[in-house]
């Protein structure tokens, strides 16, 4: 057997729902762009080219959540292996997988078995990363899922091996809304069973302006990530917005403690989406708002995750507070426990 059908022996792919989340997408966007103030969601950020944005972003010397979350991880990954045992790892938001490697190398020296399920909506990183990780790990089984979070967790396949750990890193959290998140987290819960783990990484409450130029990197590639949603949306719907016209704009609001990313229209402009049969007016500054970031309390977030019967088994920061990292167990709810 050569090396390329090796892979292909340890590697699966599946796609979620394609035609299903086509139509859901399009009443989103529609439903989004007719509110006040505008919206879109944020995984339309995420083509390949977005992917690729987001990589360098998260190298940036402003944008410290990657580098402040690998820290914590490069301390812990071995702790946490030794905590959960042998488990499936099943990543929300994979992307390249640069800070799960850590915990692969951890489970992969702790344990014989070795399995991995990325999920992520761009197809194009989740099969290049793939294939650099069986190479990487020879005992490794990859089974990568194309779609979206929710998708994901309502169609999980069973778990070869005896427990699974459903990692959340980044912070991605923070970009549901409270009525969102309580969605998500629910699924989460059900997605589960009892004595399963959940790996959640949040960014805290902290300095306005360490936040503000985060999002606001002197290289611009923010602004170009934020921007590109529009060449996404052209791509996918046939839509006519022109780049050129929309400003990046990117502030924290102190009240919900939260950054707020926006596009803001630098003139009065018609905008159509012919595949999905809508267009809107946009006045002179006004903006669709393309990303929230909630920044979060650490005891709140604990109390929050209590209620959803994911207990905290251990929290840990970095030396600034910056950055949590929870390890959660599913607990038992009334009617799925002996």
């Amino acid at each position: 057997m050569n090396v390329v059908q090796q892979e292909n022996a340890r590697l699966r792919w599946v796609t979620l729902g394609a035609s299903e989340a086509n139509v859901d997408e399009g009443d989103s966007i529609i439903q989004g762009l007719q509110q006040t103030p505008k919206t879109l969601q944020c995984q339309y950020f995420y083509d390949d080219r977005g992917s690729q944005l987001f990589e360098q972003i998260c190298d940036l010397p402003e944008y410290y959540p990657t580098r402040t979350e690998q820290s914590i991880l490069e301390a812990c990954a071995a702790e946490i292996a030794q905590l959960t045992g042998a488990c499936e790892l099943v990543e929300l938001g994979s992307g390249s997988s640069r800070k799960t490697r850590l915990l692969l190398e951890a489970y992969s020296q702790a344990n014989d078995q070795l399995q991995y399920c990325p999920i992520d909506v761009s197809a194009g990183i989740l099969k290049t990363t793939a294939l650099e990780l069986l190479r990487q790990y020879p005992k490794l089984k990859l089974c990568g899922l194309a779609g979206t979070y929710e998708q994901a967790l309502d169609q999980l396949h069973p778990a070869e091996l005896e427990n699974r750990m459903l990692i959340f890193l980044g912070s991605t959290i923070g970009n549901l809304n409270q009525r969102e998140c309580d969605r998500f987290l629910d699924r989460v819960q059900k997605a589960l069973k009892p004595g399963e783990f959940f790996l959640l990484g949040v960014d805290l409450q902290k300095d306005p302006a360490v936040l503000e130029a985060a999002y606001n990197d002197a290289q611009g590639i923010t602004a170009a990530f934020n921007l590109n949603i529009l060449s996404h949306l052209n791509w996918r719907f046939q839509g006519n917005f022109n780049p050129d016209q929309f400003t990046h704009w990117a502030f924290y609001n102190t009240v919900e403690h939260q950054i707020e990313m926006h596009l803001r229209s630098l003139e009065t402009q018609t905008v159509a989406l012919e595949a999905l049969g809508f267009d809107t007016t946009l006045k002179a500054g006004e903006s669709i708002q393309t990303e929230i970031s909630r920044k979060f309390h650490l005891p709140t977030l604990v109390s929050g995750l209590e209620s959803y019967a994911l207990h905290p088994l251990q929290v840990w920061t970095d030396p600034q507070a910056w950055f949590g990292l929870l390890l959660c167990q599913r607990q038992c709810c009334e009617g799925d426990c002996p």
